[in-house]
């Protein structure tokens, strides 16, 4: 059974850094995509960032610049170097991985920037 478990988040002032973590368990298979999208109550979930199993990334227009995403394949994790954090940063951030055109999800984790 295929397990995303999520760490790092927490509570920031503006201005701030977080590191965000995703590992991913149970998998017989390899990652291919793997992300980040972040969700506040009554939106739907956005893109955040993610990365490809060739390293390729995609940001979302709002954290251009001020997050980096990267992977560890042997690890089977992904982080999210979030810096210059906004209040409007603010938000549960959730790990997606696809494993064999399936998506997963894992539990998320709270980001809550302080202005």
């Amino acid at each position: 059974q295929v397990q995303l478990v999520e760490s790092g988040g927490g509570l920031v002032q503006a201005g701030g850094s977080l590191r965000l973590s995703c590992a991913v368990s149970g998998s017989r298979s390899s990652i291919n995509g793997i992300g980040w999208y972040s969700q506040v109550p009554g939106k739907q979930r956005e893109l955040v960032a993610t990365i490809s199993s060739g390293g390729s990334t995609k940001y979302g227009d709002s954290v251009k610049g001020r997050f980096t995403i990267s992977r560890d394949n042997a690890k089977n994790t992904v982080y999210l170097q979030m810096n210059s954090l906004k209040p409007e940063d603010t938000a549960v951030y959730y790990c997606n991985a696809v494993i064999l055109y399936t998506a997963y999800w894992g539990q998320g984790t709270q980001v809550t920037v302080s202005s």
